[in-house]
């Protein structure tokens, strides 16, 4: 095991509590949860460690926020089984499940993923044929709603373009704000979320197909027990006031058990051209 990746695995702290007869010695365990760098490292932060706070007080285990700067790092982490839980987009995990062994264990309530183009508002652009010889700006090539769904949707409508990976969603949204690019790839979600002044001059042009969305998945290295007691503490968290609001911040309904076959559609699309990215 490299030493980045041993840096990163399974963590185990001693604590002390008092039983009847005296000081008991209890092991804590401690997992890194990785989450995809859809967005700058400060904003996932902000939206995702008050939400493992609540997850490590509810399950009893304590659980670590983790990212990378880069999709691609997180990519080859994801690869080495450097984290012991990930939220990882659709596709990631259809490769990740394969090559690591991670085991999905959650995903949202009542959604599925789309990829959008987002425009200026200004744009004199009126149809998704009109994109044909731009510059578009993407996150990254691995990027399942943002990038992958999107240029399937321009190649169903034969539209040639040139791709600029631009490294996260906020990276495109500020790109095309600017005028950088005319068109770029994204998802509800992270639009939703892009800083106020930006979201204001943009504009969602198109929309694809829906398929299920990010997995919240294990490495195989969890023990079961730890694994359901923190997908218990998923699925229950809307039922508490305190667990609605840190759902409102990712602008999710809420968690439901998840199974490997539920991903089944996004392996059906056989994206056969990502080979080149060495991630299969």
């Amino acid at each position: 095991m490299s030493s980045t990746a041993f840096a990163f695995v399974l963590l185990f702290v001693c604590s002390t509590s008092w039983g009847d007869d005296g000081p008991i010695s209890i092991q804590v365990q401690s997992l890194s949860f990785g989450v995809v760098p859809q967005q700058a490292t400060g904003k996932l932060a902000r939206q995702w460690e008050p939400l493992l706070d609540y997850l490590s007080e509810k399950s009893g285990v304590t659980i670590r926020f983790s990212t990378a700067k880069y999709i691609p790092t997180f990519e080859k982490r994801l690869a080495a089984g450097v984290y012991d839980l990930a939220y990882m987009n659709p596709y990631h995990y259809t490769v990740f499940h394969k090559k690591a062994g991670y085991e999905a264990l959650a995903k949202a309530k009542d959604k599925q993923i789309k990829g959008i183009i987002v425009t200026r508002k200004d744009t004199s652009l009126g149809s998704i044929t009109e994109l044909k010889g731009a510059h578009l700006s993407f996150p990254s090539p691995a990027a399942f709603a943002a990038s992958i769904l999107t240029q399937s949707e321009l190649k169903y409508w034969d539209v040639s373009y040139t791709p600029h990976y631009v490294s996260s969603h906020d990276a495109v949204y500020r790109t095309v704000a600017k005028g950088i690019f005319p068109a770029g790839g994204g998802v509800v979600r992270t639009f939703m979320a892009a800083e106020e002044d930006i979201r204001q001059q943009l504009q969602i042009f198109w929309r694809t197909t829906g398929y299920t969305p990010h997995a919240i998945a294990a490495h195989p290295r969890v023990s079961s027990e730890v694994v359901e007691r923190i997908q218990q503490a998923l699925i229950d968290m809307d039922k508490t006031p305190e667990g609605k609001k840190l759902l409102e911040q990712l602008k999710i309904k809420g968690w439901q058990s998840a199974r490997d076959a539920d991903w089944d559609d996004v392996r059906n699309l056989d994206i056969k051209r990502l080979n080149d990215l060495g991630l299969q």
